[in-house]
Formats: C-alpha cells, structure tokens, sequence
C-alpha cells in the first residue's frame, strides 16, 4: 500500500497509505471520522479485502465443502463490507454526497461448481447493496456494485487456477485459457478491467 500511494504521488496525485483493522468497528468510524476532519468530506470508499482462496475450500463441491470453509467468506468479506460501508454512509449522508463501491464476482449467479462459499458471500454483498441504496439513496448517495469475470492476474484467482489445475489434471495456462472462453470477448478479464468499470460507476 505504501508503494502504491508513492506511485500515485510521484503522478501528481495525494495519497497515504494506513492499516486498519475492518473487523474493528470503532477503529474503522474513527479512521473514516479522521478523513472527514482533514478533508471536509469523503467522497468514495471501496472495501476490497478478502480471504485467500483455499481458505474457503474455492474448488470443492459443496457436499464436500467443510461448514468451516463456507463460513470463511460470509464471517470476513461480509463485515469487513458492512462495517466499512456503514462508516462512510453515516458521514455521506450528513454531506448529502458520496458513492459506496463495491466488488463481487460471477460466482455470485452460480455458473461453475466449487463456487459455493464465496458465491453465497457475494450474493449477500449484491443484496446488502440493494439494501444500502434503498436507504441512503434519497440523501443523494449512491451505491454501486461491481460484478466482475475472474480477474485472471488476482491473488484469489491465480490460487484458485492452481488448485483447478491440480483437479482436472491440467496445466495452470489451460485453467486459465478456460476461463477466458467463459467471458464474451473470450479474454482474460484482469484488476486494470474492474478498476475501469469501477471508475465509470462513479
């Protein structure tokens, strides 16, 4: 993260990077209570954090898949978002302005097996959008999601080929060549495509 706000300095731009633990309720309110005092607002919060693929058995049917494992998704990405979100709706409200982004992925409408854990989580990501907009929409806010093809150059992804690979008796490049042809432009889709789509829903 540190690197990442050096790049966007040494680009004309402002940035710092800080950690914050988005388990923790009152560290993120007083996080985003801090921006607010330095900058006089917030206009846009993005919650992108997320467990490694094999921590949620991403792969395994869902008759083998431990109750452990399916948890995993719903008991970290789905409270990190609510926390992070709520945070930064309760001061956008107050400012009548600001866009609340979030990320799921196409697991979210079931298309391929060993998706369960982390499609039950992004389908409750989609639904807590819906929710989110319909109350903070009328005080000018807005609430977008992004539901984006596996990003082929992701952390999660790439782990995820690994272990298909493994599965199916196939070499990482064909995993990955597979899951090209499941897009329409039958092209990997990467980060930089979900960046973009994101920028545009602003």
């Amino acid at each position: 993260m540190e690197a990442l706000a050096a790049q966007i300095v040494a680009n004309g731009g402002r940035a710092h990077a800080a950690a914050i633990d988005t388990f923790d309720d009152a560290a993120v309110n007083q996080y985003i209570d801090g921006i607010v005092k330095e900058t006089g607002k917030i206009d846009i919060i993005l919650d992108a954090a997320g467990p490694l693929a094999k921590q949620y058995g991403n792969g395994k049917l869902a008759v083998d898949l431990p109750i452990d494992q399916f948890m995993v998704p719903l008991e970290t990405m789905g409270k990190s978002r609510f926390i992070t979100a709520r945070a930064a709706a309760r001061q956008m409200v107050k400012q009548r302005s600001g866009v609340n982004i979030f990320v799921t992925g196409s697991p979210a409408r079931p298309h391929v097996p060993g998706t369960t854990a982390i499609g039950a989580a992004f389908g409750a990501i989609e639904n807590l959008t819906a929710n989110l907009a319909f109350e903070v929409s009328p005080f000018g806010v807005r609430v977008v999601c992004v539901r984006t093809l596996a990003n082929v150059d992701s952390r999660s992804i790439q782990d995820t080929m690994d272990f298909v690979a493994v599965q199916f008796n196939i070499t990482k490049d064909q995993a990955n060549a597979q899951l090209a042809q499941s897009s329409f432009l039958k092209v990997p889709a990467t980060v930089q495509d979900t960046a973009h789509a994101a920028v545009l829903g602003l």
